[in-house]
């Protein structure tokens, strides 16, 4: 079928179907005309003064950049994709041509929906983080975009929920680092797009940080059950389901129990146990005067040199038979037995692998 449009790339006419047929939507068409014939009255005197053809030219320029745009701001407003996996080849084949890149998974997986699920909201924003240490530039215009986009609907998520701020500001700080290098450093590296637009997007990054900096958070009234209320043991036990140190240092500020709780040597012993060996003990070992080993410390001094084990809530998933990436929906596993993918597989969760943010990305280094 013939493209119906002045210029091959244009998406054609928009037609409507009504009880005579198939007509064609003026709507747009009937806009463009109306300026068009705006112009025309307002410069009837230059049209007439020997210097029509010169105007006619501007005009129909004019007439072809505002309908480019048009139709520029009508697709940007369907960058964002919800398809639940995605299948990753790494070369051509008969039966696929090219191959699948880090931004084309950035931009077809669902990550929009993504962020709203707790499960997922810390999966993604460590990825994001990732992305912006060492593989921005490697996006495309359209990954640029939809990663700046969905930055910002977390932005506007953690100063609306009052959740997960430290991450968000441990992301915005290597974002403005890796952009402050990429600004000061142009000609050295290639950058999709212009120049202004990295200068926007870094001032766009410091007006998030400074939001972040000024959030303050709201003291909630309740009249029932509170966190304090609760038997020692059962904080205790709160406490030791934390996989992160600084989670247990901010809920220790929040009353002295917590405070005194927080402080347990024993607690610090199996978080370090948790993440680091025994080896990496030894070689930043840190002892009290008494003699007793300061666990807390070396918790955090050993986090400096060495990295801890990530815990996600939920992942994204690998199948190693249909080399495809998704989400696995729980619900939909348990109730319907979905598999998240159309798998061919005689057992589809034997060949299923979770996949970390940086397995994620070494997925797509060819």
């Amino acid at each position: 079928m013939p493209f119906l449009g002045q210029d091959w790339r244009s998406p054609g006419w928009s037609w409507i179907k009504t009880e005579d047929g198939w007509k064609r939507c003026d709507s747009c068409n009937q806009e463009l005309r109306s300026e068009n014939s705006q112009c025309t009255i307002n410069h009837s005197i230059i049209l007439n003064s020997g210097e029509e053809e010169i105007f006619r030219d501007e005009c129909e320029y004019a007439s072809k950049k505002r309908k480019k745009d048009h139709f520029g701001n009508d697709a940007s407003a369907h960058s964002f994709y919800r398809e639940k996996w995605i299948y990753v080849h790494k070369e051509s084949t008969k039966e696929r041509h090219g191959y699948c890149t880090l931004g084309e998974a950035f931009n077809r997986l669902d990550f929009l929906s993504a962020i709203q699920d707790i499960r997922r909201f810390t999966y993604v924003v460590k990825l994001l983080q990732l992305i912006a240490k060492s593989q921005l530039t490697s996006l495309s215009g359209v990954a640029q975009k939809n990663y700046f986009n969905i930055l910002d609907k977390i932005v506007q998520k953690v100063l609306h929920d009052h959740q997960n701020p430290r991450l968000i500001k441990d992301l915005l700080q290597d974002l403005s680092s890796t952009l402050c290098i990429l600004v000061r450093g142009v000609g050295k590296s290639v950058l999709v797009g212009n120049i202004n637009i990295w200068i926007c997007r870094l001032e766009t990054v410091l007006n998030w940080q400074q939001q972040l900096q000024n959030l303050q958070m709201t003291k909630q009234v309740n009249t029932g059950l509170t966190l304090s209320d609760l038997p020692l043991h059962m904080l205790n036990n709160i406490l030791y389901r934390f996989s992160d140190g600084w989670d247990i240092v901010t809920l220790g500020q929040v009353t002295p129990t917590l405070y005194m709780l927080s402080e347990d040597r024993r607690l610090w012993k199996k978080l370090c146990q948790y993440h680091f060996a025994e080896k990496q003990f030894c070689r930043h070992l840190i002892l009290s005067e008494k003699g007793h080993i300061e666990w807390k410390l070396m918790y955090f001094t050993l986090q400096k040199y060495y990295p801890t084990k990530e815990q996600y809530g939920d992942t994204l998933h690998f199948c190693r038979h249909c080399s495809i990436l998704f989400w696995k929906d729980y619900h939909l596993a348990w109730l319907f037995k979905d598999s998240g993918h159309p798998c061919t597989a005689a057992n589809p969760d034997s060949c299923f692998t979770p996949v970390s943010p940086q397995h994620f990305i070494d997925l797509f280094k060819f």
